[in-house]
């Protein structure tokens, strides 16, 4: 199994300075608008940066043909498709697949079929301001740079807690 095509899209300076307060997040899909895939047999994912006001695509990438029967090699080029990212949204995911995301600091969220990815945005940036999930929160403090503001700032809002 192998990476087929992966497109990045160009970053000019206000991108750049967004990616720094931003996370990473991957969802599985193959119409870019729904949440459609189990992580191990997904065709492609696209990769936004997320933060609490914005959202911006970064990448898509398409895998070859694939099928659910147990191959661990296949989650290696994902996982190292993903890394970075502070979680993955999927239909479904198996136990190996959950243990090989965690060890690389990857959250899996399980979703409904179908979900909208924008809404799963939305979701994820209302949880942001109202205050983080365990996950989130170590995300938050694992995928943003080491700004001292930023964490005062948190701890300001509450997030130490």
């Amino acid at each position: 199994m192998s990476l087929t095509r992966r497109m990045h899209i160009v970053q000019g300076t206000d991108e750049r300075k967004f990616m720094e307060t931003a996370l990473k997040i991957a969802f599985a899909t193959t119409d870019m608008e729904t949440v459609n895939q189990h992580f191990g047999s997904a065709k492609s994912f696209a990769i936004y940066a997320v933060d609490m006001d914005d959202a911006q695509l970064l990448e898509a990438a398409q895998f070859g043909e694939l099928q659910q029967d147990g191959n661990e090699d296949k989650l290696s080029v994902k996982i190292e498709l993903l890394n970075g990212c502070a979680a993955v949204y999927c239909q479904a995911v198996g136990g190996s697949a959950i243990n090989q995301l965690i060890a690389k600091n990857i959250q899996p969220v399980k979703v409904h079929e179908g979900g909208k990815i924008k809404d799963l945005i939305v979701d994820l940036q209302n949880e942001m301001k109202a205050g983080p999930s365990n996950w989130l929160a170590k995300a938050i403090n694992q995928h943003k740079s080491p700004d001292p503001e930023r964490f005062n700032q948190m701890e300001d809002e509450g997030w130490d807690e």
